[in-house]
Parts: C-alpha cells; sequence; structure tokens
C-alpha cells in the first residue's frame, strides 16, 4: 500500500509523526490487504484541534473516507485508525455478503 502524508496549516511533519501514521496504517493492511493508496492529512485548526484525515483508495472500486479531531495528533491518528478500520471491515463483510470479491479473493478472518 502507498500512503502520502501531507502536513497543512504550518504543521511539522516530523519523522516521528510520519513513523507512527506508517505503523498504524499496517494495522489496517492485516485485515484488508486490498488497499491501493491512502492519502493522509494532518493539520491544525484556529482553536489548536489537532485533524487527522485519511482517505482510501481500495482494489475493484471503493473509497473509504475518515476524520477525527482531539487535542493530542498521535491521538488523532489513532481514532483515525479505528474509524477506517472499522469500514473496511464493513467493506469486507459486505463483499462476503455479496458472495464476490471483485475478482479479489478475501482475506482471512
Amino acid at each position: 500500500m502507498k500512503t502520502q502524508i501531507t502536513a497543512l496549516h504550518e504543521l511539522t511533519l516530523t519523522p516521528a509523526l510520519k513513523q507512527q501514521v506508517n505503523e498504524k496504517f499496517k494495522k489496517l493492511e492485516k485485515h484488508f490487504s486490498h488497499i491501493i493508496d491512502t492519502h493522509v492529512t494532518l493539520s491544525v485548526d484556529k482553536k489548536f484541534q489537532q485533524i487527522a484525515k485519511a482517505h482510501m483508495n481500495l482494489a475493484g472500486g471503493g473509497d473509504i473516507v475518515a476524520s477525527s479531531t482531539s487535542e493530542d495528533m498521535y491521538a488523532s491518528i489513532d481514532m483515525l485508525i479505528d474509524k477506517l478500520d472499522e469500514q473496511v471491515r464493513k467493506h469486507k463483510e459486505k463483499l462476503k455478503d455479496k458472495g464476490h470479491g471483485h475478482g479479489h479473493p478475501i482475506d482471512g478472518a
């Protein structure tokens, strides 16, 4: 999976933030390996809320989008991963229920 990370609004994308995002997104690949690419945007709003957003493209056509906000960027990233993980699981379950995987085998549990 290709992951692109963008920092907005004068947020500095540190190596630690990059590592956090990359490690957390590996968790998603364990549940569903047909993620083509992901674009993650990290930003800070005027009230100093830390915002993490992601847009994932899936094999066979499909997108998953989520965002999270907190006072700590690492917490925002963790919440974002939890939201994406839930959506990936639902998407995978829909593929199983339909009895097809757009030509791709469904990953194990």
